[in-house]
């Protein structure tokens, strides 16, 4: 595992969320301005038709000193090479050490795809399509004032393939929605070296039955329309009794952590035991689009120090 500068800021536990792109602007600032207070070494914020992920990820350094803030990811579907390089480099110029670009998106195959009713330019395959916009993004040229230190790239990656992609072109690799068995994998891919930050979705609820409630929505509705998250459960063990027809009690417990925050670290734990560098928390709640501020102060008891 890597420890260049307790893993390049992040630390071991951060923050992983949705919940920003229906907030206004001065709310967000006061959140992330509370989340560094906290003590969590990373923000890591998703991109959907929200706010666009460069100008979120400079609201939210803006409103900090030295949190680290993490698109994860950032949808290569949503701008060309030149856009994405030339915005990575200005960020981490502006903000020296403080910015991680992970990079996704790159799962379109030749058909037209829809997100929210809105058609989405086919990219090719997930490996042929990263890799040569990796290549597009290095060759861009540089009229600005060059960051240091230099950017640091991570990819959403899952399968073989992308994880060995992440590891030979960028710092490393963002799995999201994984068990702990994925990361014991995705660290045997990698080798010791690349940075692997994994999102762990939880629900702090001590009623143990509400809980597996709100985290059995959650498993279902990336199981039923993520292909992607399919292929890569079914690599894992998991099968049709597990992914069809509603997800099972050991695919929803393997993927989303709940209980109180003990059974919380206890799988954060293990994912550092497992061989993740850095475990970014997604809380998951009644309302997704409530800021879980309660959750977050409750939960920032298992950041180590």
């Amino acid at each position: 595992m890597t420890d260049d500068g307790l893993r390049g800021g992040l630390g071991k536990v951060g923050i992983w969320t949705f919940a920003f792109e229906g907030q206004p602007a001065g709310r967000v600032r006061e959140a992330a301005a509370e989340i560094e207070e906290l003590g969590y070494g990373g923000l890591w914020f998703g991109e959907a038709f929200g706010r666009e992920s460069f100008g979120q990820a400079w609201l939210l350094l803006s409103a900090t000193n030295r949190l680290v803030v993490a698109s994860g990811i950032a949808n290569i579907a949503f701008r060309d090479p030149i856009a994405m390089a030339t915005a990575e480099r200005t960020l981490s110029e502006a903000f020296p050490g403080r910015y991680v670009l992970g990079l996704g998106g790159h799962r379109v195959d030749d058909s037209v795809l829809e997100h929210d009713g809105y058609p989405m330019p086919a990219r090719g395959k997930a490996l042929a399509t990263m890799s040569a916009y990796l290549d597009a993004m290095d060759k861009v040229p540089a009229h600005s004032p060059l960051p240091d230190p230099a950017p640091r790239r991570v990819l959403a990656a899952l399968g073989p393939k992308m994880l060995e992609l992440a590891a030979a072109r960028t710092w490393g690799a963002h799995p999201y929605f994984v068990p702990v068995e994925h990361t014991v994998r995705a660290r045997e891919i990698m080798g010791p070296d690349a940075f692997l930050a994994v999102e762990q979705a939880v629900v702090l609820d001590a009623d143990r039955s509400r809980a597996r409630d709100v985290a059995r929505a959650h498993v279902g509705m990336y199981a039923d329309a993520a292909s992607h998250q399919q292929l890569n459960l079914r690599r894992l063990g998991f099968g049709d009794e597990d992914v069809v027809g509603g997800p099972s009690d050991r695919l929803v417990d393997a993927i989303v952590a709940y209980g109180d925050a003990e059974a919380i670290r206890t799988r954060v734990q293990q994912h550092l035991d497992a061989g993740a560098d850095h475990v970014c928390l997604q809380v998951l709640g009644s309302d997704p689009g409530a800021l879980p501020l309660a959750e977050w102060r409750e939960l920032a008891a298992i950041v180590p120090e």
